[in-house]
């Protein structure tokens, strides 16, 4: 009797044999023992990768900080062009990791590509400060380098990021899976703190320090540059120590391949003389092994789900860009600390690395304590619900900045204040082509005047008549005005009467943070006023009136100055958040020159603390959702799927910054407006994703790790690979 005939009473010894083709193994790499940290199970050489991994990530999030205000203030973009260019930039670096992975898989391995792009990642770096240097050319070479340079970071930082980590769970023997898993957690950490130390100290380098009289952007962008020059040295000492895997094989390429297969397939045979098939990727089963097909239905079921997590991350990422904006328009004096802007960021690293181990510990355990099936799927869909406060928090506070903001005057209107330098009292009359009296008001000697006086005009532009009457003196005057425009009369003495001369304001607008001064010469004589930059302020003799000048918020206790004659110094005072100043230079005491101070616009009264409660929500909505997020995936996920899954993860962050810039450059609604749109929008999704979610039917680990088991054998060539079963003879 055969022995492997089939019997009802016993297991069966042997598959049946299939002719499907499979791709060839890759050999295993050679398991050497490596040193280890202390006499524990940890090797060496993730020391190596862990401090790497510090510095790259100081190198992205410390350039990163700075980045929006660059495009604002240095290449003098507009606020929807600098979001905008923000997150292509950022979309760019999470579409590189499939470059990355396909170079590491079937051509270099991880090992080299990390050494490779990371050269890339340097050079852009480099070519990156030198676009943030004043006396290298004009606007447009800055322009030109800083956009090469942001490429090359691109596909420096997004071809090692799928490389990194797993390069370092590739260091452990499979019998140390528990020091693996603690490994990730320190990987995880180290990111963070590289994030959060980074997104502290570059905008001091930048607001701090003064380069060549302005923001001292190169140095911000040149001590991560060294930081990322740091971490390839690191790494590359190690590499006597690392235990380096050989590549495996492109699967990403394999699974596209066979997604494609089985479409077309579908197609071709749609007339149903075929048999129907259980799934649509069966239709691939004429060409593509049985384990592939089962694995690339298991992918394909996660991202299915993967379809509406874009729009989370296009919330999530506003961070550096239209939160930041909203910064600058904030005061940033917290009393014991003076907050730059785009340091608010640091928020975020630092909220994380709070709310994981609370979450973990505490929340989730007392959820689970209620009797509350708290699954991944709604930690997901509770993280985007956080997110979508978060936006509807940040839209108040953007309601509330702008109550506060002057008002710009409307087509027809102009702001006009009046400014009198006389020594006595004057009476100002405005009137209009008829006579009709527009503005009556008497103005003390240097008044500080509390506002402006809006007038309407009759066309776009139009002749107002001035009537001053000053002491016993009547004068009569007339200035030309143009709509939308704000304007100072500045009355001045002429001898034993007065006269008046009209200043455009056109750039009393919104600051963006920075302060705006200029000055009114009554000396005799052009005074150089230095302000801390190469370039001194010229304020010509006889009631003067220079242009203005932006400075950054803090003390000006001596300005040092200088005439023809003579140097003296002014005292400037605080200048706060987001003022416009005017400054009189006279000399009418007997201690010399002084500076008489008017306050155009008040600083900005909106502290920037405001902000915390849209950084804790969003950060404990992406907790919720991306740590969990990651970890559902993988779970359902075959084991041969894992980097694939990780690509298609990041290209969700890619194609959410896709949708932050679309938004920013055809939307043309108000901030406050868009603020409150991402949050409706990420609501709809995230009902989309709840439905989905409640229709999803979740693999347990014994049925993905389980596939494995039931694979069928494959014949390559005259070899018959047999799968052996329990067998009892």
């Amino acid at each position: 009797m055969n022995p492997f005939q089939k019997n009802d009473s016993k297991e069966t010894l042997f598959l049946p044999v299939s002719t499907e083709e499979v791709p060839p193994r890759p050999p295993s790499f050679p398991k050497q023992p490596s040193p280890k940290i202390c006499g524990s199970n940890y090797p060496l050489s993730i020391v190596f990768i862990v401090v790497n991994e510090f510095c790259e990530r100081f190198s992205y999030y410390g350039m990163k900080a700075v980045l929006t205000l660059y495009f604002l203030y240095f290449l003098h973009w507009s606020e929807n062009t600098s979001t905008s260019v923000y997150h292509a930039f950022s979309s760019l670096c999470y579409f590189t990791p499939i470059l990355g992975a396909a170079i590491a898989d079937s051509w270099l391995g991880k090992f080299k590509t990390i050494i490779y792009l990371s050269l890339v990642y340097v050079l852009g770096h480099v070519i990156k400060s030198m676009g943030a240097l004043p006396i290298l050319g004009g606007q447009m070479l800055h322009t030109v380098l800083s956009m090469f340079g942001l490429s090359l970071i691109a596909l420096g930082t997004g071809g090692i990021k799928p490389c990194v980590a797993a390069f370092g769970g590739d260091q452990f023997e499979e019998k140390h899976a528990e020091e693996r898993t603690r490994y990730f957690s320190v990987f995880y950490l180290s990111i963070n703190a590289g994030s959060l130390i980074s997104t502290f100290v570059t905008p001091m380098l930048r607001g701090d320090v003064q380069c060549f009289g302005k923001d001292c952007y190169a140095l911000a962008f040149g001590v991560p540059g060294l930081l990322m020059l740091i971490a390839l040295v690191v790494f590359a000492m190690g590499s006597k120590l690392y235990r380096k895997p050989p590549p495996e094989g492109n699967i990403l390429n394999q699974v596209v391949k066979c997604i494609w297969f089985a479409i077309s397939s579908r197609f071709k045979n749609h007339s149903g003389d075929n048999p129907k098939r259980e799934h649509w990727v069966d239709w691939a089963a004429e060409k593509y092994p049985k384990q592939l097909i089962m694995d690339v239905k298991a992918l394909t079921r996660v991202l299915f789900l993967y379809i509406p997590l874009p729009m989370f991350w296009a919330l999530l990422d506003q961070q550096g860009s239209r939160w930041t904006l909203q910064a600058t328009r904030m005061n940033g004096n917290l009393g014991f600390f003076v907050l730059q802007p785009d340091q608010m960021q640091v928020l975020n690293p630092f909220l994380v690395l709070i709310f994981i181990p609370l979450f973990d510990l505490v929340i989730y355990p007392l959820v689970y304590k209620c009797g509350i099936n708290f699954t991944s799927l709604r930690k997901m869909a509770v993280g985007m619900i956080l997110a979508c406060l978060a936006f509807a928090v940040a839209a108040a506070v953007e309601i509330k900045i702008n109550e506060m903001a002057p008002h710009q005057p409307d087509s027809q209107e102009i702001f006009l204040q009046v400014l009198n330098l006389a020594d006595d009292e004057v009476k100002v009359t405005v009137l209009s082509d008829e006579n009709n009296t527009l503005l009556a008001e008497s103005i003390k000697s240097f008044q500080n005047m509390p506002h402006y006086s809006k007038l309407h005009l009759k066309t776009k532009s139009q002749d107002f008549h001035f009537q001053l009457k000053y002491h016993n003196v009547s004068v009569y005057t007339e200035h030309s005005v143009e709509e939308k425009i704000w304007y100072t009369l500045i009355i001045r003495e002429d001898g034993e009467s007065i006269s008046s001369m009209m200043v455009k304001d056109e750039e009393n607008k919104a600051t963006n943070g920075m302060i705006a001064m200029r000055f009114v010469n009554t000396l005799h004589e052009e005074v150089n006023v230095s302000l801390g930059t190469d370039a001194s302020l010229i304020v010509g003799e006889d009631y003067g009136v220079s242009a203005y000048r932006t400075v950054q918020r803090g003390e000006y206790p001596a300005v040092h100055c200088r005439t023809k004659n003579e140097d003296f110094s002014l005292n400037l005072g605080l200048l706060d958040f987001g003022a416009i100043y005017l400054f009189v230079i006279t000399n009418r005491t007997s201690q010399g020159p002084q500076a008489w101070k008017m306050e155009y616009i008040p600083a900005n009264k909106m502290s920037i603390a405001w902000q915390l409660p849209q950084y804790a929500l969003v950060t404990a909505g992406e907790v919720m959702f991306s740590v969990t997020g990651l970890e559902f995936s993988y779970s359902q996920a075959p084991s041969s799927m894992k980097s694939v899954l990780q690509a298609a993860w990041l290209l969700t962050v890619a194609v959410g910054n896709i949708i932050v810039l679309i938004v920013a450059q055809f939307s043309g609604l108000a901030q406050w407006a868009e603020f409150i749109l991402f949050s409706c929008l990420l609501l709809v999704v995230c009902l989309i994703f709840s439905i989905m979610g409640y229709y999803y039917v979740p693999l347990k680990p014994g049925d993905v790790q389980g596939s494995t088991d039931k694979q069928t054998p494959q014949i390559q060539g005259n070899m018959i690979d047999l799968e052996t079963k329990k067998t009892r003879l």
